[in-house]
C-alpha cells in the first residue's frame, strides 16, 4: 500500500505518546492500542497524526478540512464521556466526505444496543440466550419462560462495566437487587438474560461486503471457575495480577470439531450481515458441554492490540499486525459511504 496520511482518532486521554519509557504497565495499558496501531503504521511509512477528542467536533472538522487524511483511524470509544455518542462521530465523518476505518454509523448502532441487536439475531433466528429489558425507573416484569440462573448487565455499555460475580442471580430478590444496580450506576437500561455457563468463544472478522473470519479464540478462566463462575468481568478482562493469580488466559480454541468450527464461521457472518457491519468486528459465544453456541453479543470496532484477541486470531491466520491495519485502511477506503454511491 502507498504511504497515506492517516488521522488517528481517540479519546484526548489515550492520545499515543512518542515513546513507552517512564511509564508504567498499568499506564501504558491505557493507550496502548493506541500507541501499537500508531508505531505500526508510521513504521510501514504512513504520515500519522493523532487527534484527541473529548467534546471537540470543531478540532476534527478543521483535522479533515486542512490537513486532508486519507483516511481517518478511528479508536474513538465514546465521546462527551458517552459510548453510545461514538457512533455520531462516524456519521460526522460521513458527512464530511471523509473515509474512516471501522464500522459504519447504522452497524454501531445497532450493534451496540445490545437488547436491539438481540431482537434482530432472534428475527433471524440465530441462537442467543433468552432475554429481557427492564428500562430504568421501571418494576421488572419478566416473562416465566425465562429461567433462573440469570445474567443482568447493562444494555449500552460495553468493556464489562457493571458486570462482575453479583451479575449472575438465581432468585428474584438477587434480580431486584442487581437490576436496580446496573439502574443507579450505569445509568441505563438492564439486560436481563439467560446464563449460558460453558466455554467462552470469539471470532474475529473482517470485510465490507466479502467477509474473512478468522480461527476462534477461548477466553480460558484458569482456575477461576474452581471458586466463582467463569464470565468476562472487568478484571478478567483488564486487571493483569488477577490473571497471574488465576492463570486466565486468552488462546486458539483447542479440540473444536470441524463442524463446530465451521458453525462459528458461519454463524458470525450471519450475525455481521444481520446487524449491518463493515470494517472488523468480533463475535461473542458461549458454548455449552453438548456442543450447542450461544452468541452473547457482536462487538464493532474491538481492541486491536498487537496481543488482543482479534489481532491474534488474524496472526494465527497468517496476517501479521501491520498487514491487519493495512487491510483495516484499504476495508475503509473501499466502504460503499452514501456520499459515495449518492446518484449511482
Amino acid at each position: 500500500m502507498k504511504p497515506s496520511r492517516v488521522l488517528l482518532i481517540t479519546h484526548e486521554s489515550l492520545v499515543p505518546p512518542a515513546s513507552t519509557r517512564g511509564y508504567t504497565a498499568a499506564e501504558i495499558d491505557e493507550w496502548r492500542a493506541e500507541y501499537e496501531v500508531s508505531r505500526a503504521l508510521t513504521a510501514a511509512g504512513h504520515e500519522v497524526r493523532a487527534l484527541g477528542l473529548y467534546d471537540n467536533l470543531g478540532d476534527l472538522r478543521a483535522a479533515v478540512t486542512e490537513w486532508k487524511p486519507d483516511i481517518a483511524f478511528n479508536l474513538l470509544q465514546e465521546f462527551q464521556g458517552i459510548g453510545t455518542y461514538d457512533q455520531y462521530i462516524v456519521a460526522f465523518l460521513e458527512l464530511l466526505r471523509q473515509p474512516y476505518t471501522g464500522c459504519n454509523p447504522r452497524g454501531m448502532m445497532l450493534s451496540r444496543d445490545k437488547a436491539l441487536s438481540k431482537q434482530i439475531l432472534s428475527y433471524h433466528r440465530i441462537p442467543t440466550p433468552r432475554f429481557a429489558v427492564v428500562r430504568r425507573g421501571r418494576r421488572p416484569r419478566l416473562s416465566p419462560r425465562l429461567r433462573f440462573p440469570l445474567f443482568v448487565k447493562s444494555a449500552t455499555e460495553d468493556a464489562s462495566l457493571g458486570i462482575s460475580q453479583a451479575s449472575i442471580v438465581d432468585d428474584a430478590a438477587k434480580l431486584k437487587e442487581r437490576i436496580e444496580f446496573i439502574h443507579e450506576h450505569t445509568q441505563s437500561d438492564a439486560l436481563v438474560e439467560e446464563y449460558v455457563d460453558g466455554r467462552e468463544l470469539y471470532v474475529g472478522i473482517c470485510g465490507n461486503e466479502r467477509l474473512t473470519t478468522f480461527p476462534a479464540w477461548e477466553l480460558d478462566f484458569g482456575t477461576l471457575p474452581e471458586a466463582m463462575a467463569g464470565i468476562a468481568t472487568r478484571k478478567v478482562k483488564w486487571d493483569r495480577n488477577y490473571q497471574r493469580k488465576h492463570g486466565i488466559d486468552a488462546h486458539r480454541a483447542e479440540d473444536l470439531p470441524e463442524a463446530t468450527q465451521a458453525a462459528l464461521a458461519r454463524l458470525s457472518r450471519r450475525i455481521y450481515r444481520a446487524l449491518h457491519l463493515s470494517g472488523y468486528a468480533r463475535m461473542d459465544f458461549r458454548m455449552r458441554a453438548d456442543g450447542s453456541l450461544y452468541v452473547l453479543e457482536a462487538n464493532c470496532n474491538p481492541d486491536i492490540c498487537r496481543d488482543e484477541a482479534f489481532a491474534s486470531a488474524a496472526a494465527a491466520a497468517g496476517v501479521g499486525y501491520e498487514p491487519l491495519l493495512e487491510r483495516l485502511i484499504s476495508l475503509g477506503q473501499a466502504y460503499a459511504a452514501a456520499w459515495r454511491t449518492a446518484g449511482d
